[in-house]
């Protein structure tokens, strides 16, 4: 059935439904509307299409976004390759072995008040723990610092200072009579020693030491001889030199286990 056939047929039905009336004009008529109705239809339904598609489109970019926003996942091979960087950085011992005793990881060029310790800091070995002067705790309570005994009638206190025909390769560290000798630093206690003067005389003492120092200080009455200690406890007394040695400035001796000038760490 052809367009024409098909619009007489409506008009019959919907114009002409009591008489056949209609006009070759009424169904020319009738068949553009629905030609021009079926265009508009097929217009609205690419419209939609489009509509979609653009809907879609930004969908997609939005969650690219927020894609691009997340974190990157680290491959194993990064992982382990970072985590080797920072192993080789640290070093064997690291910054916390020098600053845990006073000190600063600096260049070895640059001038350090103190003593420079080596092995003790991470990263190139050009950097060294510098300890400052002073890095120990007041040994003898009731001073302010550790004060070098100055020469009297009987010789001076510092390190190399002339005895007889001896360098004194110890400090003298000036305390008061029966005062408490606190350790200058956390370590732990070797025993018991013994030094005698070229007059005679005999000094007793303790040891202490830890991973870095090993000191002898004679000139006490330990508490005990042996165990740990933290920095500043009590370790004895000392004992009075005046009874043997007149006029004599009352002090302890500090000497280093391996002969070396403790007056950098006092």
């Amino acid at each position: 059935m052809d367009e024409v056939e098909r619009a007489s047929l409506l008009c019959v039905s919907t114009r002409c439904a009591c008489c056949c009336c209609c006009t070759t004009s009424d169904v020319l008529l009738t068949w553009s509307l629905e030609h021009e109705q079926s265009k508009s239809e097929q217009r609205r339904r690419p419209g939609k299409k489009r509509d979609s598609t653009t809907k879609a489109t930004q969908n997609n970019t939005a969650a690219a976004a927020v894609d691009d926003r997340r974190p990157k996942a680290v491959t194993p091979k990064k992982k382990l390759k970072e985590a080797g960087s920072r192993g080789v950085s640290r070093g064997s011992g690291g910054d916390v072995s020098c600053t845990r005793l006073g000190g600063i990881c600096q260049l070895s060029r640059y001038i350090c008040q103190g003593r420079y310790l080596e092995d003790k800091c991470s990263g190139a070995k050009t950097l060294q723990c510098c300890l400052p002067v002073g890095a120990w705790s007041i040994l003898c309570a009731g001073h302010h610092n550790n004060r070098v005994r100055a020469c009297d009638v009987y010789g001076c206190g510092a390190f190399n200072s002339r005895r007889g025909n001896k360098l004194h390769k110890a400090v003298d560290v000036v305390c008061d009579d029966y005062g408490l000798v606190n350790a200058p630093f956390s370590g732990s206690l070797a025993g018991p020693v013994t030094h005698m003067d070229p007059t005679g005389i005999q000094y007793d003492g303790v040891k202490l030491l830890s991973d870095v120092h090993c000191v002898q200080i004679f000139n006490i009455r330990p508490y005990r001889y042996m165990g740990p200690v933290t920095k500043g406890e009590a370790l004895g007394y000392l004992l009075p030199l005046q009874d043997r040695l007149s006029g004599i400035t009352s002090h302890l001796k500090l000497q280093m286990c391996d002969g070396t000038d403790p007056s950098p760490f006092i």
